[in-house]
């Protein structure tokens, strides 16, 4: 799919843009802090805060922020309660899309959510509807011009990488999301700079959408990512890259 982008992709590209909203902190500080509540504050015995500090970690978050939302988690700190949500439903065109939601809000949350779909000519559906177009796995993304191809798959298969394709301008490294740490510290001990890491949802197959329909994604996306309420959101779209840039 030559000149196209997988929303995956585009997240890297719209990054710079994205981070000016100052609502990464923010996002980070909740999963960190739903991450102690559930597993403990140890990230050693904990690898979901484990996940949550390193992408913090990742995007210069201070330390005393991390350290307060873990307390948050614990109990240590007064911190708000959030629940975990996920909606499942159509963009435009149809494609599949998966929104993580962590709030202290069910009902704004939804109806923020619903807003959102409707707007972009998207609809909410039933829990189930999409997710099986989906698969939970972790992903490392490397700059091509950064890497010998060949040490980067003898490093990320030898860690225990399942796949390492090509995307583009970038390598594309998935891996179970259990040997997402194994193949993340590989790679970083091979000196080979990382552009994004995460465990995520990959689409099994894309959907290609133009014009209009394509428009109508990138601004839905963008609303929901916006949005306060949600922490991740996942589509198989698959948008031309003249439309990103």
């Amino acid at each position: 799919m030559s000149g196209h982008s997988k929303w995956s992709t585009i997240k890297h590209k719209k990054g710079a843009a994205d981070a000016k909203r100052g609502k990464i902190f923010t996002k980070l500080i909740k999963e960190i802090t739903v991450a102690a509540r559930m597993g403990g504050g140890d990230p050693g015995a904990n690898p979901r805060l484990r996940s949550a500090v390193l992408a913090a970690k990742n995007e210069n978050m201070p330390k005393d922020n991390v350290e307060r939302a873990i307390k948050k988690g614990t109990g240590d700190l007064e911190g708000v309660s959030y629940e975990e949500l996920i909606y499942e439903g159509y963009g435009p065109g149809g494609a599949a899309v998966i929104v993580e939601s962590l709030t202290d809000n069910k009902n704004r949350a939804v109806a923020d959510i619903r807003h959102i779909f409707s707007k972009a000519g998207g609809n909410l559906g039933e829990n189930g509807c999409v997710a099986w177009m989906f698969d939970k796995k972790g992903y490392i993304v490397v700059e091509k011009t950064a890497v010998d191809e060949e040490k980067l798959m003898e490093t990320a298969l030898e860690a225990g990488a399942e796949d390492v394709r090509e995307d583009d301008g970038s390598f594309e490294i998935i891996t179970a999301p259990e040997d997402f740490e194994a193949v993340k510290t590989a790679v970083d001990q091979a000196g080979i700079p990382c552009m994004d890491a995460e465990i995520t949802m990959l689409p099994k197959t894309t959907m290609d959408l133009a014009g209009k329909e394509a428009e109508q994604m990138i601004r839905m996306m963008d609303m929901l990512e916006d949005c306060d309420d949600v922490q991740k959101v996942y589509t198989n779209a698959d948008i031309p890259e003249e439309m990103v840039n």
